[in-house]
C-alpha cells in the first residue's frame, strides 16, 4: 500500500470482505496475511515473494486446500544462489549491505546469512520500515563501512529505488536487487523471476475460479525461468570486470 501504513490492512481487509467479492486479489505478501486472516470463504488469489506454505497462506504448493491460491516468487530460495553471482560479479566485496523491511514476510536475511559464510562475506542488516527510515539505514551502513549493497525487493523498497540506487551510486556501491529494475536503473545486476509472467499466471486463476473452479483445486504457482541481467555501464563506472562466463550466462546485458 502506498501510504506507508501497514497497520490499517486488517481493517482495509476486512472493509473489502464485507463489500462480499466474488474474488480477493491480494497482490504483494504484504498484504496477503491481512487478505487471509480476512476471511475463510471468499476465494483469494495472491502473490508472494516467500513460501507460502511456510507462511501459513495454505496447506501445501500442490493442495492449498481453503479459499486461497496464487504464486509464489520463491526469493527466498533465490537468496543464496542471487549472493553468489553477486561475489562472482563482484568479488572484492566482503561487507554487504542487507537492506529489508523486517515487516514484509520472507526469510531471505537467513537464507543469505548461511551462503554468505561459505563465501567469506560479512552481511550488516539495515532495516527499513517506512520512507523514513531510509536516512538512518544509510547511515548504519555508511559507519559499517559497507562495501555492497543487498536490496530485498518489497512494495517498500520498489516505492524508493532511486533513494536507494542514488546512495549506491555516489558511494560506489555496487548493489545487487531480484525483481524489479534495479539492474536497469544502475544497479549492478538482478536475479530472479519474470514479475510480470507470475503476476499474470496469478490474475488467470482470478478468471477460473470466477467460472467455477475452487482454490483448493489450484496448486501453487512457481517460476520456472529465473532472469539475470547485469549493467556492464555500471561495472565500468565501479571499475569491476564482470567475467565472461558471467556475461554468457545473463539474460540482459546493459552496455
Amino acid at each position: 500500500m502506498r501510504g506507508g501504513r501497514p497497520e490499517r490492512l486488517p481493517d482495509l481487509a476486512a472493509d473489502l470482505v464485507r463489500t462480499k467479492p466474488d474474488v480477493l486479489f491480494a497482490l504483494g505478501g504484504d498484504v496477503t496475511p491481512a487478505a487471509v486472516k480476512a476471511t475463510h470463504t471468499i476465494p483469494i488469489v495472491f502473490t508472494s515473494s516467500a513460501d507460502p506454505v511456510r507462511l501459513g497462506f495454505v496447506a501445501s504448493l500442490a493442495r492449498p486446500g481453503g479459499n486461497a491460491t496464487g504464486v509464489t516468487f520463491l526469493l527466498d530460495e533465490l537468496a543464496s544462489k542471487r549472493l553468489e553471482i553477486f561475489k562472482q560479479a563482484a568479488p572484492r566485496i566482503s561487507r554487504v549491505g542487507f537492506l529489508w523491511n523486517p515487516d514484509h514476510p520472507d526469510n531471505e536475511l537467513p537464507e543469505a546469512e548461511r551462503t554468505a559464510v561459505s563465501l567469506g562475506v560479512e552481511l550488516k542488516p539495515l532495516a527499513v520500515r517506512g520512507p523514513a527510515d531510509f536516512d538512518a539505514a544509510f547511515v548504519a551502513a555508511t559507519e559499517a563501512r559497507v562495501d555492497a549493497l543487498y536490496i530485498v525487493s518489497s512494495r517498500l523498497t520498489l516505492q524508493n529505488v532511486g533513494r536507494i540506487l542514488n546512495f549506491a551510486a555516489e558511494n560506489r556501491l555496487p548493489l545487487v536487487g531480484g525483481f524489479g529494475a534495479w539492474a536497469k536503473q544502475h544497479g549492478l545486476l538482478s536475479y530472479g523471476p519474470n514479475i510480470d509472467d507470475m503476476t499474470s499466471r496469478a490474475v488467470a486463476y482470478i478468471d477460473r475460479i470466477l467460472k467455477g473452479t475452487k482454490p483448493a483445486d489450484l496448486p501453487i504457482q512457481q517460476p520456472t525461468r529465473f532472469e539475470l541481467v547485469i549493467n556492464l555501464k555500471t561495472a565500468k563506472a565501479l571499475g569491476l570486470n564482470v567475467p565472461l562466463q558471467l556475461q554468457q550466462l545473463a539474460d540482459e546485458v546493459i552496455e
